[in-house]
């Protein structure tokens, strides 16, 4: 991904998402947003693709968001439409089909594929549908793009573990868990880590997750700890929360007492619970609401046939479409240190959600009370 302008302040609120940028305002075929359609009211029919249900955070928070954004940008009157892919390109190819045949008047997918789903895409733009790739820039004719700063969380990852090394950093070797190939985000994250971490750190053994499932972390972590030995391990780029799962499941089952420091990604529940216990080192929160707000305030805007380069904040390019209007949102290091002031200020996670019983006194000894 290219970016071509600088970045932009975007605000956890989504009133706050709006940001006027002249430098795109004069062209026709960038943030313009029309894609020939007549403008047309709020009663709008969006269809949300999204791409498997085993990461928590598509569930439970994309979907619900998204849905109460697309109400509140149509004054009650717009339609959500959501399938879910289930990680299988083949399924969200036919779901886009499915909303063309219902007519939907925008699309916002988040491909389980980014390769695979360009045919479809173009597909929709030839029925006139515009189309919002979310959290993963797909590939194709899409019209926009909104996601987090993946470049900029892959450098976070990478630096929060290589501090938490210190001068350990090539006292051993490090593993790094990488994401799905199929994902280009897991591509973004993985080149930031190594910008930090090459020439830091002894790389031992290096992963592409299959699918970006546990299991297979667990299963590429149990390969690594057999070839390097689990005593020269000393820390773990994992790329997410899950992959982190299932990294720890493996180092448990090798009777390693004093885990090394593990990142993560995506601050899911488990994930908070294991840094509060010191298992897992960090993650990184991505705040979904403005998120939520950018893709839905794009694919109504779009839907009604009007300009959207008063949205976007960055201009970026797939590998098959150049200068797509796109808003990034930073994400934020999360750390025993700042879960008071990230998921629980936030309303993610309430103390006593993240708080069980056997976390109580750990919880208390960090100021989550």
């Amino acid at each position: 991904m290219n970016t071509h302008l600088g970045r932009a302040a975007v605000a956890v609120a989504a009133s706050a998402i709006t940001v006027s940028l002249t430098a795109c305002g004069g062209d026709a075929d960038e943030g313009g947003g029309g894609s020939g359609r007549s403008a047309k009211g709020d009663t709008v029919k969006v269809g949300l693709l999204l791409p498997e249900d085993e990461t928590v955070r598509y569930e439970k928070f994309d979907k619900p968001l998204i849905e109460k954004e697309v109400r509140s940008f149509t004054r009650g009157k717009g339609e959500v439409i959501y399938a879910n892919a289930k990680q299988d390109p083949a399924v969200q190819s036919a779901q886009v089909e499915a909303m063309i045949a219902k007519k939907v008047d925008v699309l916002i997918i988040d491909p389980v594929d980014s390769k695979a789903i360009a045919g479809p895409v173009k597909k929709a733009k030839d029925a006139g549908i515009p189309v919002v790739a979310y959290d993963r820039l797909a590939e194709g004719p899409i019209d926009a793009y909104t996601s987090f700063d993946n470049h900029d969380i892959g450098r976070v990852q990478g630096k929060a573990l290589l501090d938490a090394l210190g001068d350990k950093a090539k006292s051993g070797q490090i593993v790094m868990m990488n994401g799905s190939v199929t994902d280009p985000n897991a591509r973004q994250f993985k080149e930031s880590a190594h910008s930090v971490l090459d020439g830091e750190v002894n790389i031992g053994k290096e992963y592409d997750t299959v699918d970006w499932k546990p299991e297979n972390a667990t299963a590429n972590m149990t390969a690594a700890i057999s070839a390097i030995g689990k005593g020269k391990i000393v820390g773990i780029y994992s790329a997410n929360d899950g992959l982190a799962g299932g990294i720890i499941a493996a180092l448990r089952a090798a009777g390693v007492s004093q885990l090394p420091p593990v990142t993560g990604q995506d601050a899911e529940l488990a994930a908070v619970q294991r840094v509060v216990m010191g298992e897992q080192l960090m993650s990184v929160y991505k705040p979904y609401a403005p998120e939520a707000a950018a893709a839905a305030e794009l694919a109504v805007t779009l839907a009604k046939g009007e300009r959207i380069d008063g949205i976007i904040n960055q201009i970026v390019d797939s590998p098959t479409t150049k200068r797509v209007p796109s808003v990034l949102v930073p994400g934020i290091a999360l750390n025993r240190s700042n879960i008071k002031t990230t998921v629980i200020q936030d309303d993610v996670y309430t103390v006593a959600e993240i708080c069980t019983d056997k976390l109580k006194a750990t919880c208390e000894e960090i100021g989550l009370k």
